[in-house]
């Protein structure tokens, strides 16, 4: 199971463990002084100096800057005494207790300064062991890997696999089951006028800067952020208006223009990070894969860099299967594509990877939800704009409050946002590592009434896995403009309604001789246009006899003459309402999420003999790769027998498991289950019984050999918690159980 270069790792990562005692009891003395509590008690140095919250980390650091500035004043200070006595002839015994406090203070400083970089050296250590601990149980690997690989592609292994199939049925149970939604499953290759309407082939870029001898190409706000964030961890002088400066510039990194980032990039004297060459100004690099249709090349796609559209065009079927109601929710598990410019962080940023997303379709004027209040009494970190633009951190804030005071937009949003909360919490994320972060008004696009992301903690910082946003009608009128399909909904009235209406008339025959065979498309662009534009257009025909008008589906500006259409209000009497939904859409990257819940169950405790650290991912059942294991105690044929007979009751149960005759030690045996985060093990030391094992606490239990697939079954579903199962059956020690 371990090879010799392995246990030499092994032997590496010890020693780095000794050296991170110290860091260990800072992290204790924070936390204690923080309050800040765990669920299980996590004896490896690595999470416990990890597991505190970037906000008490950020406070830290500063409390640990303005510590070091006062002890580099003292230090400077004590020279000057040092000196002075020296010049004034004082008596060697005062000299040398002067030099004795001297050195003291250094020794502080010094310490103060190894604090602040410690935390930064702990995080990659930490994700190094997690990230070592994966690829060697083929969690997932680099793709094509026996070719040196490709940046940003990666292939599940067996586990992996398992815990993505996991997650994903749970949000089917969760989100697609409990709340009825509608799943659909789209191509991943999608026509270029679908992405044309929804704004991607224009849109859809980050900043690029390409080093100016090599041509290699970088990301140009991630070797901003890079630099920013070594300077603030890396280096002791900077002073405090340096350190705001550097703060505020990672604060407002998504909100600069390419104009604004070259400009910070040649301030800071970046370079590019192999060769040191000077960069080029950045430029706009759209990230979609582009491909053809066909065999002629004349047909133009590319590879969807999201799911959502897919539900977009098909609103209108699905409209109609859900009995022209709503509200309604159509979700779509699927495969997406970025051809990221320079893909890192493992899992987090990737070329291709999985989404989940979900499409609640509302009338705009009714935003209220029926199960509002299964959710309204949920508390958690959240973190308004208010609090980010004050330089706060984010805050426990009940919902049914954030909701009621306008900080959330409407209660479609809010009850999303809940549930999103109790997905991601019943997977095992951290709940104290969890945050709803909204989207600064400049981050936000103009259509959009609300945005939130359900951000996580890891040791690349906050990440975004989750967006839930209130994107108003935008989509389906963009997919109605391009395609000149309506794609609304009707309100009927039980009795008509006198109604105020704004009444557009083309002029078919003017329109006819001005754009012939156009004609139609013109016609369609006019009668679609949103009231406003509609008015907008009215007075201006009004001053000026004609406009510049767009035609999506043409592709560029008509001008419409005064002669060419008429717009006036009139009172009608209508039999219904008709009107384009607005959208809530949640969308989960299934990939962050894995690995966020990698870090945040993974931790590390001693053997039983002490002399190595045995890892450990503390996966819920709901998630776990493999439920159970099932071992013979020694080899033995009797032994083995009940074993497989166990193991044919927990495939009928439906429970994964792994059988294990080998006569390797059982407390090895053990050690590689709970590496790979099996919850529990069936422990066959008998004809008649067997034992039971729960990974984080080790406590066994005794149940009859026919009984154990029920027991273990119960508790991986979620019928019986393990303290029930504790408390009803017999005990079983074992001193050598985990030798």
């Amino acid at each position: 199971w371990y090879s010799p270069t392995e246990h030499s790792l092994w032997s590496l990562r010890n020693g780095m463990l000794k050296h991170l005692v110290r860091v260990r009891a800072i992290a204790i003395a924070i936390t204690s002084s923080l309050k800040i509590s765990s669920q299980l008690p996590i004896p490896s140095t690595f999470t416990l100096a990890f597991s505190l919250s970037s906000s008490a980390m950020a406070a830290t650091d500063d409390s640990l800057r303005k510590s070091l500035a006062d002890k580099h004043a003292a230090v400077e200070a004590q020279g000057n005494a040092v000196r002075a006595l020296k010049a004034a002839g004082a008596p060697k015994t005062e000299i040398d207790a002067a030099i004795e406090t001297l050195n003291a203070l250094k020794l502080e400083k010094t310490s103060i300064e190894r604090s602040l970089i410690g935390g930064s050296d702990t995080r990659e250590a930490f994700r190094q062991a997690v990230v070592n601990t994966l690829e060697r149980r083929l969690f997932y690997i680099p793709s094509f890997k026996i070719y040196r690989g490709v940046a940003g592609l990666f292939d599940y292994g067996p586990p992996g696999c398992a815990v993505k199939s996991n997650v994903l049925s749970f949000w089917r149970q969760h989100f697609v089951l409990e709340e009825n939604m509608l799943e659909v499953d789209c191509p991943c290759v999608t026509p270029e006028v679908v992405l044309k309407a929804s704004g991607h082939v224009d849109k859809f870029t980050d900043l690029m800067v390409k080093d100016e001898k090599t041509g290699t190409c970088y990301r140009a706000d991630h070797l901003l952020k890079d630099f920013c964030n070594e300077k603030l961890q890396r280096d002791l002088a900077l002073s405090s208006d340096k350190v705001s400066e550097l703060k505020h510039v990672l604060a407002t990194l998504d909100d600069l223009s390419a104009e604004e980032l070259g400009a910070k990039i040649k301030e800071y004297e970046i370079v590019a990070p192999e060769t040191k060459n000077a960069l080029s100004d950045p430029y706009p690099f759209n990230l979609m894969f582009q491909t053809s249709i066909g065999p002629s090349g004349l047909s133009p796609g590319f590879m969807r860099p999201e799911t959502a559209q897919g539900i977009f065009v098909n609103f209108r079927d699905l409209y109609y299967y859900n009995g022209n109601k709503l509200p309604f929710a159509a979700a779509q598990i699927g495969q997406a594509f970025r051809n990221e410019i320079s893909p890192r962080q493992g899992l987090l940023r990737v070329r291709e990877f999985t989404l989940a997303e979900i499409e609640h379709f509302v009338d705009p004027q009714d935003k209220s939800h029926p199960k509002y209040a299964e959710v309204a009494d949920l508390e958690f970190l959240m973190f308004p704009r208010e609090l980010q633009m004050s330089g706060q951190s984010a805050k426990r804030i009940p919902l049914r409050d954030a909701v009621s005071k306008g900080i959330v937009n409407n209660e479609t949003l809010g009850y999303f946002i809940g549930r999103v909360y109790l997905f991601l919490t019943r997977l095992g994320i951290d709940k104290e590592r969890l945050r709803f972060r909204q989207h600064l008004a400049n981050e936000m696009a103009h259509y959009a009434a609300d945005c939130w992301d359900a951000e996580i903690e890891c040791s690349y910082g906050w990440i975004e896995c989750v967006g839930i946003a209130d994107r108003s009608a935008y989509d389906l009128r963009a997919h109605t403009d391009k395609s000149g399909v309506p794609l609304v909904a009707q309100e009927k009235f039980s009795e008509p309604k006198e109604v105020e209406k704004l009444v557009i008339t083309p002029v078919k025959k003017e329109l006819g001789l001005a754009f012939k065979g156009n004609q139609r498309m013109v016609v369609e662009a006019l009668e679609a246009m949103p009231e406003k534009e509609a008015l907008d257009m009215k007075a201006a025909l009004e001053s000026k006899g004609e406009v510049e008008f767009q035609v999506c589906t043409l592709g560029k500006n008509v001008t419409i003459k005064k002669t060419m259409v008429t717009i006036q209000k009139e009172i009608k009497k209508e039999h219904q309402r008709v009107f384009t939904p607005s959208v809530i859409e949640p969308s989960f990257g299934i990939g962050r999420i894995i690995y966020c819940l990698f870090e945040h169950t993974f931790y590390t405790r001693p053997s039983k003999a002490g002399d190595e650290q045995l890892n450990v991912f503390r996966f819920p059942p709901l998630v776990a790769p493999i439920k159970c294991t099932v071992f013979p105690l020694v080899q033995n044929q009797k032994y083995e027998e009940v074993a497989k007979l166990i193991s044919k009751s927990l495939t009928a149960a439906g429970i994964s498991h792994k059988i294990d005759t080998t006569g390797t030690s059982i407390g090895k045996r053990y050690a590689r289950t709970d590496e790979l985060g099996v919850p529990f093990a069936i422990t066959v030391d008998s004809t008649s019984s067997a034992t039971i094992r729960e990974r984080d606490s080790k406590d066994q239990v005794r149940v009859d050999v026919e009984k154990a697939a029920i027991v273990v079954k119960e508790v991986t579903e979620g019928h019986r918690t393990w303290e029930d199962v504790w408390s009803t059956l017999p005990h079983h020690s074992s001193t050598s159980a985990d030798d």
